[in-house]
Formats: C-alpha cells, sequence, structure tokens
C-alpha cells in the first residue's frame, strides 16, 4: 500500500492507495511545532484505526509539501520509523508533464500534483481550482503541460481577515444562504463569502478559458470546493482527492 502526504499550510491531508484505489484518508492540521515522534505517534494511530501500520502494509510514501520545516521534519520521521526513503516531491523528481514556467521551482507541490492528476484523469486544456488557504487555478495546456495559473486569497484566509478588522461581525459556517439578499449579518455575511468566492471563480476560469481555447474542462478540488463550487457556473467536476490521486502517479513514475 502507498501513503500519500499533502502538506497545506493549514491542513494536512493523508490518504492510503491498495494500487489505485483511496481505500483509507484523513485531514488533521498542519503545526509546524509537532517532532518527528509526535508524527509517528499520531500516523500510527491513524493506520491502527484502519487495521494497518508500518512496517507491514505500508510500502511506500510520497509526499508534497509547501511548508519546508514541516518537511525536514518528515523526512526525520520517515527515516526513523519507515524502511525505505519517501518520494518527495521537489525538483528532479519526474512528473511526467512539462512545466512551462519562468522559474519551475516556484511551483508549489500541490499545485504540479495537481497538474499532474488532472491531465491524466481529464486530459487538456484543463483548469483546476483548489480551494485551500489560497485558491489557485491552475491551467493546464491541451498538451498536458503545466502552463500557470492563478493565486488568489482563499475562502477561509479572507473571511478570518474580515471577521479580525470588523469587531461585531460574527464567525459563520461557510453554507450558501437561501437568498443573495441577507436578512440577518449571518446571512449577509455567507451570501458575501460563497456567493462573492463563486463569481471570482467564474470571472478567473473564463479569462483563463479565453485564453486556453475551446474543450476546456474544469476540475474543483480542496477542503472548502464542497462549500463554493455548487454555486459557480464553471466547474466541471468535482474531485475532492485530486491531489493525492496525483501524488501517487508521481509514486509510480519515480519507482517503476
Amino acid at each position: 500500500m502507498l501513503l500519500a502526504v499533502d502538506i497545506g499550510n493549514s491542513h494536512t491531508v493523508l490518504g492510503v492507495f491498495r494500487d489505485a484505489e483511496l481505500v483509507h484518508h484523513w485531514r488533521l492540521s498542519t503545526d509546524v511545532e509537532r517532532t518527528p515522534d509526535e508524527l509517528a505517534l499520531m500516523y500510527s494511530g491513524l493506520l491502527g484505526f484502519a487495521g494497518l501500520d508500518f512496517s507491514h502494509n505500508i510500502h511506500g510514501v510520497v509526499i508534497a509539501s509547501v511548508v519546508p520545516t514541516v518537511t525536514d521534519v518528515y523526512r526525520e520521521m520517515m527515516g526513523r520509523y519507515f524502511p525505505f526513503p519517501p518520494v518527495v516531491v521537489a525538483p528532479g523528481v519526474r512528473t511526467g508533464i512539462a512545466l512551462r514556467y519562468e522559474n519551475p521551482r516556484e511551483i508549489g507541490a500541490d499545485r504540479i500534483a495537481n497538474a499532474v492528476a488532472a491531465e491524466a484523469l481529464y486530459g487538456g486544456p484543463a483548469i483546476v481550482v483548489d480551494f485551500g488557504t489560497s485558491t489557485n487555478f491552475d491551467a493546464i495546456g491541451p498538451d498536458g503541460d503545466f502552463l500557470g495559473g492563478v493565486i488568489a486569497p482563499g475562502v477561509h484566509t479572507s473571511t478570518e481577515a474580515l471577521i479580525t478588522k470588523a469587531a461585531r461581525l460574527p464567525n459563520v459556517e461557510i453554507v450558501a444562504p437561501a437568498s443573495a439578499i441577507g436578512r440577518s449579518t449571518t446571512q449577509a455575511l455567507q451570501a458575501g463569502i460563497v456567493f462573492g468566492f463563486a463569481g471570482q471563480v467564474d470571472a478567473v476560469v473564463c479569462r483563463i478559458t479565453d485564453e486556453l481555447g475551446p474543450g476546456v474542462t474544469t476540475v474543483a478540488t480542496g477542503g472548502l470546493s464542497e462549500a463554493v463550487r455548487e454555486t459557480c457556473e464553471t466547474i466541471d467536476h468535482h474531485d475532492p482527492w485530486l491531489t493525492l490521486k496525483g501524488l501517487r502517479l508521481i509514486w509510480e513514475r519515480n519507482t517503476h
């Protein structure tokens, strides 16, 4: 079995694959203070709940991380508790797609994994909209190349900034209200957050589509995609585990 680890700024998503099937997944907070031993204990517990353990069931690990200090901790943890080195998405790792970026080293590992999965599963041209700490729009060309994209403030990031700056605005559940005209502060906030970000998504996707040309497929992923995607007009597919699927493909391309 393969353990895939997607380390984001806010959350870390884990998945266990049996061949191409994602059989288990978990979402954790990303904590830069955790030690290698604490990580090992946490992972051992999660795998144990699924009837698995490090030594008998997991035969490979692949990691994408946008938090370098946490990446180092994971490398140390893997070195202590796993009998093989992990595949870490970084310069020199085979992805199977061309990165048409001025400086490919600047591309987040999660964006690369998303592009790999989108190209393999949906073909090009395609746009991946990843709702995370930031909202990333990644463009895949007709030949499967990663062309670049857009990085915008994320749903939670923007909402937390607004509530922090406005003393009388409450925290609200991020769900679409029944009406765009909010009849309470909570409804007004929900309308602004959900409909506002849906409008942003549609506007950015339309601009990228104009540059990519006809036949574009748009795929939504990320932890907050469920809250916004249904109010968008430009999303064709929802694939919440797209990043993990891309990591599995990258692992295969570097171990077979």
